[in-house]
C-alpha cells in the first residue's frame, strides 16, 4: 500500500545576509520512510532540517506538512514543533533538573498533560534506550552519549509523527556514537518517520530507505542507499564518497 505524503518542499529557498544556502529545494517524505542527508560541511543540511519545523524563516517556497502549507502559519509553530520533533548536536538539557523532569517538563506544559500518566510512558522510553537507572540522576552524571539517548526520549514523548536529527552524534566521543546511533536504528525498525543528518556512513547505509547528497545548497543526488554507495551517479557524490575511502 502506498504511504501518504507527510512533510514536504516545494521551490524552497533560504538566504543569509545575501548568501543563499537553499536553492530551490524539492522533496518530500513519506510516512514510515527514513530519509538520511549527506553532503559536506556547510551545504546546507541543517538549515534544510531548521526550515522544516519553523526554527529558520524560509525565504521562498513552501513547507507541507499533513497536506497543510506551514511555512507561514508562525503562530502556530510551537502546535507543529509538536509533531515534527528535532533533536540536535547539543543535549540542551535542563541541569537543575532530573533526568525525569527533564522528560517531563514539556509534555505537562505544552499539552496540559498528567504527571502519572507521561511518567509511566517516560519510564518506558528510558527502558527502551537502556537508562530507566538513570532516571533520578543529573545531566551532569551522565555521559554524552547518555544524555543524548535522554534528549530522544525527551522528543519522543510529544509523540510527533516525524522525528529530525541533526547530525547528533558529532559532538560524542566514537565509543558513544555506537549507542545513539543503535537508538536510531530501534526508531527506524519501529515504523518511525525519519529524517537524519549524519556524517556516518555505514549507519547511513544500513538505515536508510534513500539517502539524499546535498552540495552548496541543493539536492545533487537522490537514490536508495545501495545505488548510491555502489554506484553514484554524479561526479560531485563520486568526489565525496572517495573522501572516506584510505589506502595504506
Amino acid at each position: 500500500m502506498k504511504q501518504d505524503i507527510l512533510l514536504q518542499t516545494e521551490h524552497l529557498h533560504k538566504s543569509f545576509d545575501n548568501q543563499e544556502v537553499l536553492k530551490d529545494i524539492s522533496f518530500s517524505l513519506t510516512g514510515g520512510e527514513v530519509v538520511v542527508i549527506i553532503g559536506p560541511s556547510g551545504c546546507g543540511k541543517s538549515t534544510f532540517l531548521r526550515c522544516l519545523n519553523g526554527l529558520e524563516d524560509i525565504d521562498g517556497g513552501r513547507v507541507i506538512f499533513h497536506g497543510e502549507e506551514i511555512s507561514a502559519q508562525k503562530k502556530k509553530m510551537h502546535l507543529i514543533r509538536q509533531k515534527i520533533g528535532m533533536v540536535f548536536q547539543s543535549y540542551d538539557l535542563f541541569p537543575h533538573l532530573t533526568i525525569m523532569e527533564n522528560i517531563l517538563l514539556a509534555p505537562m506544559k505544552a499539552q496540559g498533560r498528567q504527571k502519572q500518566e507521561i511518567e509511566k510512558e517516560a519510564e518506558e522510553l528510558l527502558k527502551r534506550v537502556g537508562l530507566f537507572e538513570k532516571k533520578n540522576a543529573y545531566p551532569r552524571q551522565l555521559s554524552g552519549g547518555q544524555k543524548q539517548r535522554v534528549a530522544i526520549v525527551r522528543s519522543l514523548i510529544m509523540h510527533p509523527d516525524v522525528m529530525l536529527f541533526d547530525e547528533v552524534t558529532a559532538a560524542l566521543d566514537p565509543e558513544m556514537v555506537r549507542e545513539v546511533l543503535q537508538v536510531l536504528l530501534e526508531l527506524a525498525k519501529s515504523g518511525m518517520t525519519m529524517l537524519i543528518v549524519t556524517h556516518e556512513m555505514e549507519f547511513a547505509r544500513a538505515v536508510a530507505d534513500r539517502i539524499l547528497f546535498m552540495d552548496k545548497g541543493i539536492i545533487v543526488e537522490e537514490n536508495t542507499p545501495q545505488e548510491f554507495f555502489e554506484s553514484p551517479q554524479t561526479e560531485r557524490a563520486k568526489q565525496f564518497l572517495n573522501m572516506f575511502h584510505y589506502e595504506a
